[in-house]
């Protein structure tokens, strides 16, 4: 028989959900960081103002006698595909699969449906580590992991960036599963 359970995190613009599904013979761990629907408003927005834009764009600079019905049908079309590829590119959710004893599937979930997913054995990951980014307009925390025999760290959310509060019990799950859980104690 299998049992679920379920803690939650709630932020600002994200919401950090842990599942933890008991069944035999292991534990398999999910994080899911989800972007709540208030932090979308400013990406709807954002598309608006390209569908009105561009056609106004347009209609002020139509060219020689074309008519005013195709110029704005014209910048219309072209307002609509912009509008669908900033949608289709859009993250909803991020989630992390601890597979004890396998790996980790990394998974993106984009807004138009479609879902990304990366698995990392196991053995390739030497060490989970919490970074903190400071660019000259900000600063923010993110998770990575160190892989054997490649030049870069693979982030656990790419598009994602919710705080630290939340990264830490993803973090703490990736040391257990990865068999640094005895470093833990020492870097808190």
């Amino acid at each position: 028989m299998e049992e679920v359970s379920s803690t939650a995190i709630e932020g600002k613009k994200y919401r950090y959900i842990r599942d933890v599904s008991m069944g035999a013979p292991e534990v398999i761990d999910i994080h899911h960081i989800i972007l709540k629907k208030n932090a979308r408003k400013g990406r709807v927005f954002f598309m608006l103002t390209a569908v009105l834009l561009v056609p106004a764009t347009f209609l002020t600079f139509s060219v020689q006698g074309n008519s005013v019905a195709i110029t704005l049908l014209f910048g219309l079309l072209i307002g609509g595909c912009l509008t669908r590829k900033i949608k289709g590119k859009q993250v909803t959710k991020e989630s992390v699969v601890i597979l004890p004893g396998f790996g980790l599937q990394l998974e993106t979930h984009y807004q138009s449906g479609r879902t990304m997913r990366l698995f990392v054995p196991v053995n390739k990951i030497l060490k989970p580590v919490l970074n903190e980014c400071v660019t000259p307009v900000t600063c923010y925390w993110v998770l990575a992991l160190i892989l054997r025999d490649e030049g870069e760290l693979q982030l656990v959310f790419k598009d994602l960036r919710p705080p630290v509060k939340m990264l830490v019990p993803v973090w703490k799950a990736l040391c257990a599963a990865t068999e640094f859980g005895d470093h833990i104690s020492a870097a808190l």
